[in-house]
């Protein structure tokens, strides 16, 4: 389904009664991602799923997506949809946006998960990476997707899961290129809101892969200390969804009960 925002498109599928979920999507993917959860999680609940700005369905509304502009988009779904609370599950970038919407918003919140993604900004050294990754990206977007979406995986599960990888190839290739560099540049300059994770008004839930290629395993175990934070560990990497899938419906269901 499609709404209007700021004159763009916004792509969103709404299955289900019950609960709210809002999905959230990660860089390079779209609402797809969710696919395999949105049967079982529909049973009992309303499960949207939302294409981000420049990614999917959605189009691109300029040349920087900042977090702030994806989680309005979001909450324009929400408003169109009536939706005064939800359950948000946000993969990496989607985390992101999950936050900056609770920044702006909490009282939308019932619970936060943040899988695969983190509430600290971007270091110094990370900035770099970013800038890095906008070259490549102009050189040759398909080799930078290739190599980006491998390597998010567990370097033993990139040989286990080839059949998926080669699919969530193919989904970001469908991605444009405004929209990774809108997005690029938008992570680049998020905010720092650690302070969130002290918020109690909702529940919180954060999913790690200990051998996360793209994240700080032992920075996120520290941002959780001395909060009411539920942290759930799987033994892979950046991409739960696929390399822990079971493990990862039980817990969102677990979480929303």
């Amino acid at each position: 389904m499609i709404i209007d925002h700021k004159g763009i498109n916004i792509n969103y599928t709404d299955n289900g009664t019950g609960n709210t979920i809002v999905l959230l999507h990660g860089f390079l993917e779209n609402s797809n991602m969710w696919l395999p959860f949105i049967t079982p999680l529909s049973k009992s609940n309303r499960v949207i799923c939302i294409d981000l700005l420049g990614h999917g369905k959605t189009e691109c509304l300029g040349y920087i997506h900042t977090m702030e502009q994806m989680a309005n988009a979001v909450y324009a779904v929400l408003e169109h949809l009536k939706i005064k609370s939800a359950y948000f599950v946000g993969h990496s970038m989607g985390g992101y946006v999950a936050l900056a919407l609770a920044d702006k918003k909490p009282y939308l919140f019932k619970g936060l998960c943040l899988m695969n993604s983190t509430a600290k900004a971007d270091t110094s050294e990370k900035k770099k990476n970013r800038d890095r990754a906008i070259i490549a990206v102009k050189q040759n977007h398909r080799t930078f997707i290739r190599m980006s979406v491998s390597n998010l995986f567990r370097p033993k599960n990139r040989t286990i899961f080839i059949k998926e990888i080669k699919q969530v190839v193919n989904e970001a290739l469908l991605t444009p290129l405004q929209g990774i560099i809108a997005a690029l540049e938008g992570m680049k300059i998020r905010k720092d809101r650690s302070n969130l994770l002290n918020n109690n008004n909702y529940k919180q839930l954060i999913i790690i892969g200990k051998r996360d290629p793209v994240l700080d395993y032992n920075l996120i175990i520290s941002q959780a200390k001395n909060t009411q934070i539920k942290i759930v560990e799987f033994p892979d990497g950046h991409m739960s969804h696929i390399e822990n899938k079971r493990q990862l419906l039980y817990e969102i269901m677990h979480f929303i009960e």
